[in-house]
């Protein structure tokens, strides 16, 4: 079978206070005693986490690594925790669905004690440090760790290495329109459109745009302007509604002789009128009625 070598480093935005802080991936030798506790593991004892993060591999990607396993190896073990008879999958599931294409019998691992928030934090920050994890899959995670393990965005910052409005950020995209969602699943839009459109709290209007942006290619300032202009155009017919309306109450008091307010739920309208003797009330009732007769 291919060798598993020495390896340098992890990929592009390596963070050595990020999985180095919870693996160690120095050298890995050839032999299954080196230091760091590397192994040999038979491919068919190792399943995959069902929970991990990320959700979607390409396989044009996945054939790519396949290629390079079999002309240099896995250059770094996976990490497992054992469960049952068997070794789940912490960090590294992408190698190990290359070593099966590339048909290994068995591949090098690492074998870890870990809980649940351990396991999901590690497979969380290998795939942050990969560029590997979609925006959406990114901010599921941290949804999950707030949810599942009631820790607050600054706990969750921490513990992937950003920063607590970086985290926020990322996790406002889950408040887009399930159909903008989508379309940042797909790449039609970027995860910065998403942010942009987030500010929305009209999710018809988050998609109407982001179809706009998609169709239109535009880049993440053009829809900050197109979002802006859209602010504008909800606050203008807004202050139109108020004055009609505003103009409409003044009528109405001078008319009947007492306070009229309209007021404005949603798609309703209210029309409220003070009065305080029945006597008032038997002559509006009679001027309804003279004005419908």
């Amino acid at each position: 079978m291919a060798e598993f070598k020495r390896q340098r480093g992890l990929g592009r935005g390596f963070n050595p206070k990020g999985l180095n802080a919870l693996i160690d991936t120095e050298v890995v030798e050839k032999s299954t005693d080196s230091k760091n506790g590397a192994e040999l593991v038979d491919i068919t004892k190792i399943e995959p986490n069902r929970e991990q993060p990320r959700k979607k591999f390409v396989r044009e990607n996945l054939e790519e690594l396949c290629e390079s396993i079999k002309e240099i190896g896995i250059i770094q073990p996976l990490i497992v925790k054992k469960v049952g008879e068997f070794y789940e999958i912490v960090a590294g599931e992408r190698r190990y669905r290359a070593a099966r294409l590339a048909g290994l019998d068995k591949v090098p691992v690492i074998v870890r004690d870990l809980d649940e928030l351990e396991t999901l934090q590690m497979s969380l920050i290998e795939n942050i440090q990969r560029e590997d994890l979609s925006p959406i899959e990114e901010a599921l995670t941290y949804k999950r760790f707030n949810e599942e393990f009631s820790l607050t965005q600054e706990e969750i910052a921490k513990k992937v290495g950003k920063n607590r409005s970086t985290v926020a950020n990322v996790m406002r995209l889950l408040s887009l329109d399930n159909r903008v969602i989508e379309m940042i699943n797909d790449k039609k839009i970027s995860a910065g459109h998403g942010k942009t459109l987030a500010g929305l709290d009209d999710s018809e209007k988050q998609f109407e745009l982001a179809k706009k942006i998609a169709d239109n290619n535009m880049s993440v300032r053009q829809a900050e302007a197109l979002v802006s202009n859209a602010y504008r155009e909800k606050i203008d017919k807004a202050v139109e509604n108020s004055n009609v309306y505003t103009y409409t109450q003044s009528q109405l008091t001078q008319l009947l002789g007492t306070k009229v307010n309209i007021k404005v739920q949603g798609k309703k309208r209210k029309v409220e009128i003070d009065f305080y003797s029945d006597d008032w009330l038997d002559s509006f009732l009679n001027l309804i009625k003279g004005s419908v007769s």
